[in-house]
């Protein structure tokens, strides 16, 4: 065994550099728009890529995921019970849900507040 040293970490092994308060805030918001328009993509993708590089920006992306997921729950249960017919008024009243919740949670976090959605089972925290 010799004494040379290991190699200093390259990039791939670097720590996420935390963000600052206004991008997290920014980040946070895009997460909860986005999940009106792209589902729970948007929040699993910033949770993915941004839950390590801040608390605020964690917190919000990991209650969006959960809050998405619940909808995606409630859209599949609404595709099977629509050859009921109920199922149609429950796919309504998700999509309802996800923009009136989504709009709410997203001046929250414009705000610098945590916010946690009515009716969301939680997965992740």
């Amino acid at each position: 065994m010799s004494n040379v040293p290991p190699p200093p970490p390259g990039p791939y092994y670097a720590a996420p550099q935390p963000m600052s308060p206004s991008d997290e805030k920014m980040w946070s918001v895009l997460v909860h728009i986005g999940g009106i328009f792209l589902e729970f993509f948007a929040a699993l993708i910033g949770y993915l890529l941004l839950k390590d590089r801040g608390p605020f920006v964690r917190a919000h992306t990991a209650t969006a995921l959960n809050f998405q997921l619940t909808l995606l729950i409630a859209f599949v249960v609404g595709g099977v019970l629509a050859i009921v017919g109920i199922g149609v008024l429950i796919i309504i009243a998700a999509a309802v849900l996800n923009v009136v919740f989504s709009v709410i949670a997203a001046v929250k976090a414009g705000n610098g507040e945590f916010y946690q959605y009515p009716m969301s089972i939680k997965f992740f925290s």
